[in-house]
């Protein structure tokens, strides 16, 4: 393109038009084209980003330090993080605004400092409330570099000036290169700077974290391709018990099934030791509600116990409306298919509430009976006898099928004094107090009896 000519790029994908367009015709997003300024290469002159390694040898030759991995001091973050911090790396986090990623970050470069030189640069706040924070939480701000200063260039020359071992950029979204003609954040901005920046991280053997800001749908804004040129992508959620939940989307150095639970206090994030019945409601009495189902779910190494709620109501115009922000909607629409082909329940006619308390996102495939179980029990008002669980999933045939980690997951609601286990059959032992169904009535008869 000549000089002085723009074009519009998506702020979801970074797809570019050279004119605008009200739908993204790569991710399909609405309104999301922004316009930029095009700056010309100039002839002769080679791209300025950092080189990595210029040498070409057989992989067998290059070496490599197998203490590469540093705790970060925080339990619950190694967890996520696949057993500790990576030298060299870039993380990217996100989160909704004060779920605490300042927080965390700043925690972990305090317990760092004791093994390398950190840098904290801040593009939002000021070196004195970052002084403050660290002096609220109780950390050691002696150890602690602060640089506040939005410029790429600026931030590059001091990188390269102290070579810290751990950096964290708070936030991505606010840093700015004056070779990027367009405004910080933009989608050109953060695709430049977080390149720049990783690379120049990875050159001088140092961990990189990235603070991103989230669209209001959860999701980490600017471009996709940022995701993907980071080696890990962690994000914050907020429970409804005001636990938070850190997970892992990606992960080149570890898995990303694990899950780790803080707690806010007034020395910051504190990790739950035990979360065993984090997730249940407490109640006194004999008899639960009608609608209410406990599973167990498997998040990494350990197993959580969950509680599903059911509502089921008379629809308030011909067409049945499902709300379920928890567990996917088209789950539950199929397991109430399910209900009302093999089980005779109608729920046609019904408006149906699903929730999970305390907050917790679930996909896996085993909650699929406990749900079916809740759904039955609302619309019959019914309540499941307590001491019961259940776990399994759904064929569309009716059937109940068997999944994984099945002994970890008895074992784990028996030593919660749970007296029943209605499970898939083939896979039930008597030492273990379970019951086994073959498909969806089965179950049924297990929980609520013959009646």
């Amino acid at each position: 393109m000549k000089e002085g000519a723009v074009r519009y790029v998506c702020s979801e994908c970074g797809h570019v038009e050279a004119k605008w367009t009200g739908r993204c015709p790569e991710c399909g997003s609405w309104n999301t084209f922004s316009e930029e300024k095009v700056i010309p290469k100039q002839k002769g002159k080679a791209d300025p980003s950092p080189v990595i390694d210029e040498s070409v040898r057989k992989l067998s030759e290059i070496p490599y330090e197998k203490a590469m991995r540093v705790s970060s001091g925080i339990d619950e973050l190694d967890r996520v993080l696949g057993g500790g911090v990576m030298r060299p790396s870039s993380v990217l986090v996100g989160g909704e605004p004060g779920i605490g990623k300042s927080t965390i970050m700043e925690q972990m470069l305090s317990n760092l400092s004791d093994a390398a030189d950190v840098l904290y640069v801040s593009g939002e706040e000021s070196p004195s409330q970052v002084r403050l924070r660290a002096e609220r939480l109780g950390l050691r701000s002696d150890r602690i570099s602060v640089f506040c200063d939005t410029r790429l260039e600026a931030l590059l020359d001091i990188i390269e000036r102290i070579r810290p071992g751990y950096i964290v950029i708070d936030s991505l979204q606010t840093l700015y290169s004056a070779s990027v003609a367009s405004l910080a954040g933009s989608p050109n901005q953060v695709r430049a700077c977080c390149m720049e920046l990783s690379l120049l991280a990875k050159r001088i053997g140092a961990a990189i974290f990235f603070i991103g800001h989230v669209t209001k749908d959860g999701n980490i804004a600017g471009p996709k391709i940022v995701e993907h040129m980071v080696d890990t992508v962690l994000y914050f959620e907020s429970a409804e018990s005001g636990m938070r939940l850190l997970r892992a989307s990606k992960n080149r150095f570890g898995s990303v099934d694990e899950i780790g639970l803080f707690i806010m206090d007034e020395k910051g994030l504190r990790g739950v030791k035990d979360p065993t019945g984090a997730f249940l409601s407490s109640r006194h009495g004999d008899e639960l509600p009608s609608g209410i189902a406990f599973t167990p779910v498997v998040e990494g190494s350990r197993i959580f116990v969950v509680e599903i709620q059911a509502l089921v109501v008379p629809a308030k115009s011909s067409l049945q409306r499902i709300y379920s922000e928890r567990i996917d909607s088209a789950r539950v629409s199929r397991v109430a298919a399910i209900l009302q082909r093999h089980a005779g329940l109608q729920l046609a006619d019904q408006d149906i509430y699903v929730n999970v308390a305390g907050g917790m996102r679930l996909s896996e495939v085993s909650i699929e009976l406990a749900l079916a179980l809740a759904l039955y029990s609302s619309r019959q008002d019914i309540p499941i006898p307590r001491g019961v669980a259940s776990f399994g999933e759904l064929s569309l045939a009716g059937e109940v099928r068997p999944v994984t980690f099945h002994e970890r997951r008895v074992k784990s609601l028996v030593s919660m004094g749970y007296k029943r286990v209605i499970v898939a059959d083939g896979q039930s032992e008597t030492r273990l107090q379970e019951v086994s169904a073959k498909n969806i009535k089965t179950a049924l008869i297990a929980a609520f009896g013959r009646k």
